[in-house]
């Protein structure tokens, strides 16, 4: 037993079972947990609710599977429910009535559907609840009746990791499966307000954002507010038994409800924003006089059914405002030469299946679709680079070539490492790296494919190693890398684009394939500083795209100049770019920005990795991270991948701080925008992911030498 004071001076008593709660999600885990501790009652003189709490067990049995309903301050008129709240039967008086004159909007068919059956037999029990709390003058019913139910009662805790094992990973799905992971403790995560007559839920109700299980049955609300969309992680919202005559959109945010129940209100239509609820089991309409198409296929489909029916006719919202460019150097000289690199995660068609993005409209889920905006998309940027992960090898020979072709650029692409073991069609549809330069600016000299699952095996330290064939082998993630020379100044680059494992899980796995990765391109980067320069260099003139009005014939040649010398493999612009799957507190980011990773780290301490575990992992460049410029200003980027169960960054533009400045930055989209969309993708974001896209320059050499050749051949 706690107690805690309030600010009017009473004390507040919280009965709890200690548990850990478990939050699932898409990456890794994002949200952090507010201690209910830590905030005020919104009334300093709420009172204690009597008899909230009856009999009232404390066994430690109980901490794996239960939580605890804090009934908190809010609202008019508003007292404190406590109890152990757990899905179990109703109990109360089935003769009591609810006293609510609520409205019933059509008469039920002949011939009652299991879907509308079970809506009847739901109103019935919360016509129960409603009458115990209104008529017999007890509030908290849900609390109560938990409470009850789970005397004695207790259950091991719910499996860590959802059943999966690490490393499992089905053909068909590369987006992340529920890995669960223990984050801040939380206590409780239900809330029973019900049955207190609130007119309104005060803002500080919306900052529990952990909570799961909302009642709010039985009060005489007339509006939820917009802030319903905050609490993202609900399950369970009973708002029963009110005077409720519309929903808010923002209610379509939720997307993990399963049971929403809105009994006996005054609604007669739904938002089309509910079509995001694509987990939602239990929607109860009975008892509000709702359209009449919306009844009916409660009635005879049931909820799912009307959930696809509002997604499905959601109309296509207005485009947000362009995300903007931001300057992070001013006052450039002219003279330096700028490069424009953009990466972006595309989604694969492959893996865009309703059964994944279920809150999205199949229309803006369709590849002919999504293709579309990322071309658009893609047009706009107008970068020099391209780095796209996820593009299978048919959507990059029958998609992105021929359309990138007419705005200049030319590519190559890779897929994953299971395509070598496919046939011919099968193999077609493997996703992989691709990488695109603009032609006119720049000529290939290299290309490389970095296979991590291969190269570990096969390395001498690691190829008889466990962990190596148990994790690291069954993950066909590949980088690309690309060397490639500027036509102009002569400045060439290594441009790395990588595509890490997706599983939490395999945290170490992530540090083994970006420390390959490194290996690889500190050795090719030796090579590269030797590579002769080159002899036939031809000015390209660049193809005019078919909607520019420009005569590309008008504009004047420029004289190529000569390769530049190196003297070592860090003196060459480097950028590696990529989704990498990892936050900032990793020991992948560490490895990238620090230069090194020891051994004793705990994400690759408890495995055998060869001389990665027992020396540690490094690489000579000194890398930054081209957003950390934004860290710490209202510009800064909230995340890169954006789902019902994560948001935050995992995709990264690395670039060498010796040889390269970053000038401007793509920044994030509109956040107005995003307080109505639950996830990506959308109709204008279509892919999970968000592209980053940054400007260089390329340093000034202090004593750079140039390989003069005698001829470069003539101009085209």
């Amino acid at each position: 037993v706690r107690s805690a004071a309030r600010p009017g001076g009473q004390p507040v008593y919280s009965f709890g079972f200690a548990h850990q709660q478990s939050q699932a999600h898409a990456h890794v885990p994002h949200h952090p947990q507010n201690d209910p501790s830590g905030h005020a009652s919104a009334n300093g003189n709420a009172s204690l609710a009597n008899g909230a709490l009856l009999n009232h067990n404390h066994h430690a049995a109980y901490a794996g599977n239960v939580g605890v309903g804090v009934g908190a301050g809010v609202g008019v008129g508003v007292g404190v429910g406590m109890g152990v709240l757990q899905g179990a039967q109703h109990y109360g008086n089935p003769a009591l009535q609810n006293g609510h004159g609520a409205v019933r909007a059509v008469a039920p068919p002949p011939h009652i559907t299991e879907h509308w059956a079970e809506q009847l037999r739901l109103h019935k029990e919360s016509e129960r609840a409603n009458a115990t709390m209104t008529e017999q003058h007890q509030p908290h019913y849900y609390a109560r009746l938990r409470a009850s139910e789970n005397k004695g009662i207790g259950g091991p805790p719910p499996s860590a990791n959802g059943g999966g094992k690490p490393g499992d990973d089905p053909d068909d799905m590369r987006r992340p499966l529920a890995v669960e992971k223990s984050t801040r403790r939380q206590d409780w995560n239900n809330l029973d307000l019900s049955g207190q007559g609130l007119r309104n839920l005060a803002p500080a109700l919306f900052q529990y954002d952990f909570l799961q299980e909302l009642f709010i049955a039985s009060n005489k609300i007339s509006m939820l507010p917009a802030a319903i969309g905050q609490l993202r992680q609900l399950r369970w919202l009973d708002a029963s038994h009110n005077q409720l005559t519309s929903l808010p959109v923002e209610l379509g945010m939720c997307t993990y409800l399963k049971k929403l129940l809105l009994f006996d209100n005054h609604i007669r239509d739904l938002p089309k924003e509910l079509g995001s609820l694509h987990q939602l089991e239990q929607l109860g309409i009975e008892g509000n006089p709702l359209m009449h198409e919306y009844k009916q296929v409660m009635m005879e489909k049931g909820t799912n059914a009307l959930v696809t029916l509002l997604r499905e006719s959601m109309d296509e919202p207005i485009p947000p405002p362009p995300r903007p460019m931001i300057t992070i150097q001013e006052d450039v000289s002219p003279n330096l030469e700028r490069i424009k690199v953009f990466t972006w995660n595309v989604l694969c068609d492959k893996y865009a299946t309703q059964q994944t993005y279920g809150y999205t409209p199949s229309r803006a889920l369709s590849w002919d679709y999504r293709k579309q905006v990322i071309f658009d998309e893609i047009r706009v940027q107008n970068a020099d680079f391209l780095c796209l992960q996820e593009i299978s090898t048919e959507a990059f020979k029958e998609d992105f070539s021929p359309f990138l072709a007419q705005y200049d650029y030319k590519g190559v692409q890779w897929p994953k490492s299971r395509a070598k073991t496919m046939s011919e069609k099968d193999a077609l549809g493997v996703d992989g790296c691709a990488v695109f330069w603009k032609n006119s600016k720049f000529i290939l000299l290299d290309k490389q494919l970095i296979e991590f699952a291969s190269i570990a095996i096969n390395r001498p330290d690691m190829k008889n190693q466990h962990d190596v064939f148990n994790r690291v082998m069954p993950r066909d993630n590949i980088a690309v890398i690309c060397f490639l020379e500027s036509r102009v100044t002569g400045a060439r680059l290594i441009l790395v684009n990588v595509h890490l494992t997706w599983d939490t899980a395999l945290a170490d796995v992530k540090t083994i394939q970006t420390g390959i990765m490194m290996e690889h391109v500190t050795k090719l980067a030796e090579k590269y500083a030797r590579w002769p320069a080159l002899k036939d260099k031809k000015q390209i003139v660049v193809p005019r795209a078919a909607d520019d009005p420009a005569d590309p014939a008008a504009l004047p040649p420029v004289e190529p100049a000569p390769s530049q010398e190196y003297r070592s493999n860090t003196d060459i612009p480097l950028i590696v770019c990529g989704d990498f799957n990892s936050l900032a507190d990793s020991s992948v980011y560490e490895l990238m920005s620090r230069g090194r990773v020891d051994p004793d780290h705990e994400e690759i301490c408890k495995y055998q990795y060869g001389s990665f575990t027992r020396v540690g992992i490094e690489h000579p460049f000194s890398l930054r991270d081209s957003y950390t410029h934004l860290k710490g200003t209202p510009d800064q980027l909230a995340f890169t991948n954006y789902t019902p169960g994560f948001a935050d960054v995992i995709d990264y533009l690395w670039y060498s701080t010796n040889t390269l400045e970053v000038v401007e930055l793509l920044g994030a989209p509109d956040k107005a925008v995003l307080q109505r969309i639950p996830a990506f993708p959308t109709y204008h974001f279509p892919a999970d992911h968000i592209q980053i896209m940054a400007e260089f320059v390329i340093k000034t050499r202090k004593e750079g030498k140039k390989v003069v050749e005698g001829e470069f051949g003539s101009r085209s």
